[in-house]
């Protein structure tokens, strides 16, 4: 009892600390969309496999989100003699990730599972100078993160600007050098990079979900001639 009692308190407390008082703006994608899955999976491929892997995905589940296994071929395994039925899995070392940011870039499989789409869609657009850092940035939603900005080319470079005072005290980032993107096209490609990482947390989700219905739709067929049967059974009995 004791033990339950423990492991309730810690992830309580495990998910309060996950979110803090950082407010967290809406991820706008959707799972239906394939192409926002399609072009997210692109972003994934060009920006993060490079340092994350994703050992739970193998790249014919990309299949999945309508691209045949010739496009999977020629657009989506970065290295020549990787087949489509192996993992994602990145080159970097992880001693030499531990030497260069002081910890090794996680595993990217189930973090939207994790932490969740908003926290996600929050992070990867919340990166600031910030000088006092060792990779000379840092991050609304995760303070003192070990990660540089990789997209720092194509958003720019945002500044924390602190204004007010007291109870009125708030900060918001201002965009102080602007990048190759406008912040709406910055802001979509973000949105399909974690679209991507949703469906890649559970590459069944929506075949789950749909299945979920019919079988909510058969229990709901299968209780109405339960209790007719029933009534059938006990309609002479007094």
């Amino acid at each position: 009892m004791k033990t339950m009692l423990w492991l309730i308190i810690l992830l309580a407390s495990t998910g309060i600390f996950a979110a803090g008082d950082v407010h967290l703006d809406k991820a706008p994608g959707s799972l239906h969309d394939q192409a926002s899955l399609q072009r997210g999976a692109k972003n994934f491929v060009n920006y993060c496999l490079a340092c994350h892997s994703a050992q739970a995905m193998r790249y014919n589940r990309l299949f999945d989100i309508g691209l045949s296994e010739q496009q999977v071929k020629d657009g989506f395994i970065p290295t020549s003699g990787t087949k489509v039925g192996e993992q994602m899995r990145s080159a970097l070392d992880g001693k030499v990730a531990r030497q260069s940011f002081g910890v090794a870039p996680p595993d990217l499989s189930l973090i939207a599972r994790s932490r969740g789409v908003d926290w996600l869609y929050t992070y990867l657009r919340g990166f600031y100078r910030d000088d006092s850092r060792p990779t000379g940035w840092n991050n609304v939603a995760f303070t003192n993160v070990a990660m540089p900005h990789v997209l720092s080319e194509l958003q720019g470079e945002q500044v924390l600007v602190h204004e007010g005072r007291g109870k009125d005290a708030a900060s918001r980032l201002v965009l102080d050098k602007p990048g190759k993107m406008k912040p709406a096209e910055y802001d979509a490609l973000v949105a399909d990079l974690v679209n991507y990482l949703d469906f890649m947390g559970e590459p069944a989700k929506l075949k789950r979900q749909t299945l979920g219905v019919f079988v909510l739709l058969f229990l709901a067929v299968l209780l109405l001639v339960s209790y007719k049967l029933k009534s059938e059974y006990w309609k002479d009995v007094a």
